[in-house]
């Protein structure tokens, strides 16, 4: 199975998001929420994969027969942080991650940007939290 690559961005109030290279062409595409953005990707590179087809361009077996599977890479904090917003609340998250709320307000903002050991930390926090539900029993 395939692994595409969608590159997730935060601007202004939407999520904007584009295939990875293993997708021909350029595809761009927005949503307001996370879960919007998920669906709009199916829809989206299906109408892409029709409209290649019917255009006679070469597409690869794997993509026609549907046999891939989407890999969300958040590009910045804000993206990252608003992504999070259905499962877990920036309270949450900065117990989870040991990081001020104030703070991660501001990342998620978009007013000030996390070096990449606290982006590690917030990923990390994230998946503390994902791992605390999944033992509910």
């Amino acid at each position: 199975m395939e692994k595409i690559r969608i590159d997730v961005n935060w601007v202004e109030k939407n999520f904007c998001a584009s295939f990875g290279e293993n997708i021909p062409g350029a595809v761009v595409f927005t949503a307001k929420s996370i879960m919007e953005l998920k669906k709009e990707a199916k829809e989206t590179l299906r109408f892409h994969i029709d409209g290649m087809i019917a255009d006679g361009d070469e597409v690869p077996q794997w993509l026609v027969d549907g046999d891939y599977e989407f890999v969300y890479n958040y590009r910045d904090a804000v993206a990252l942080l608003h992504a999070c917003e259905p499962y877990a609340t920036i309270a949450a998250l900065s117990r989870a991650t040991g990081i001020n709320q104030r703070l991660l307000s501001h990342y998620a903002n978009g007013l000030r940007h996390p070096r990449a050991e606290q982006r590690q930390r917030i990923v990390e926090g994230m998946h503390k939290i994902g791992n605390e539900l999944l033992a509910v029993q």
